[in-house]
C-alpha cells in the first residue's frame, strides 16, 4: 500500500481530515527548506507538499511566484529538491511527499529517469499543473511504473462531463482547486464547497484534497471537514516572506511557519 492511500486510511479510521501544507523548494535557502519540511511532521502535517522552483508559475499568485524565484536564485535544482526528499527520507519514512510543480523541468531531466529517482528518493505522488489529461501518456506509464501517485486537479469550471475522462486513471487523491483564478487569492465559501464535493465523488472514489485560497485555520479545518484534506500553501509562504531580511533567513523564520502550522493542525484536529 501507498503512504499516501496508508495515511488517508488511517485518518478516515480516526474520522477526521488530512492538513497538507506546501512549502517551496530552496526558499530562501536549502537549508531553511530542509529544516521546514523535517519539522512539519511534527507539526502537524499529514502529507507534505513540496513545490519544484519554475520560472514561469502560470497557476501561482505573486506569493508563490516571489517564493520560486527565491529559490531559483538560491540553487534549486530538480536534482536538488530530490536531494531534499531523500534527506527527509533518512529520519521520516511514513509523512507522504508529493512534488507539485511545472512539466518543462521533468521533461528537460526526462520523465522515465525522473520517476525512477523519485521514487528512490522516497516521493510518493506528483502534481504536474500544465500537464493536461490529453497529454498525460508522457509521464503516466513511467510514474505507474516507479508506483508513484499521479493526482489531478479538477476545478470549479470543470464539467461534469469530463470528470471520468479526469479521474479514470488517477490515484493517490484528487486536488479539487476551489476557486478560479490563481494560488492565494479568494477562498471559497462553505455552500460552494459542499456543492462541489459529490459531484467528484459521484465519479471517484478518491480522497479530495480542497487548495487554493485557503488560508486561515478556521478556512482549513471547514475544508478538511467538507472534504477529505485541506492545503495551506500562499499563507505558510508569506509568513516565511515576512520574516526575512534582505531575501535572506532569520532565527525567526523556521519557528514562525512551524508555529503557523501547528496553529492550523489544531484546529483541524479539533474540528
Amino acid at each position: 500500500m501507498s503512504r499516501i492511500k496508508a495515511r488517508f486510511e488511517s485518518l478516515k479510521a480516526a474520522g477526521r481530515g488530512a492538513l497538507i501544507p506546501y512549502l517551496q523548494a530552496y526558499d530562501p535557502d536549502l537549508e531553511t527548506s530542509l529544516a521546514l519540511l523535517k519539522g512539519m511532521p511534527a507539526a502537524g502535517a499529514d502529507l507534505i507538499e513540496i513545490g519544484v522552483p519554475f520560472s514561469d508559475p502560470s497557476a501561482d499568485g505573486p506569493t508563490i511566484q516571489a517564493a520560486a524565484l527565491r529559490g531559483l536564485k538560491a540553487g534549486a535544482t530538480l536534482a536538488g529538491v530530490l536531494d531534499m526528499v531523500r534527506a527527509f527520507r533518512e529520519t521520516d519514512n511514513e509523512t507522504p511527499i508529493i512534488l507539485m510543480g511545472y512539466l518543462n523541468p521533468i521533461d528537460s531531466y526526462g520523465p522515465a529517469r525522473f520517476c525512477t529517482d523519485a521514487a528512490k528518493a522516497g516521493v510518493d505522488g506528483l502534481i504536474i499543473v500544465d500537464l493536461p489529461k490529453e497529454e498525460s501518456d508522457l509521464l503516466s506509464g513511467d510514474a505507474q511504473r516507479c508506483g508513484l501517485d499521479i493526482i489531478q486537479l479538477v476545478a470549479p469550471n470543470t464539467p461534469d462531463s469530463r470528470l471520468p475522462y479526469l479521474l479514470d486513471t488517477a490515484s493517490g487523491f484528487i486536488y479539487y482547486v476551489s476557486i478560479t483564478g490563481i494560488t492565494g487569492t479568494r477562498t471559497a465559501s462553505t455552500d460552494e464547497l459542499a456543492a462541489a464535493l459529490p459531484r467528484l465523488r459521484a465519479v471517484s472514489p478518491l480522497p479530495v484534497a480542497i487548495g487554493f485560497g485557503i488560508r486561515t485555520p478556521e478556512q482549513a479545518a471547514q475544508a478538511a471537514s467538507v472534504g477529505d484534506a485541506a492545503v495551506v500553501a500562499s499563507a505558510l509562504i508569506a509568513t516565511l516572506a515576512g520574516t526575512l531580511k534582505d531575501g535572506k533567513a532569520t532565527a525567526e523564520s523556521v519557528p514562525s511557519v512551524l508555529g503557523q502550522l501547528a496553529d492550523i493542525a489544531k484546529a483541524v484536529r479539533q474540528n
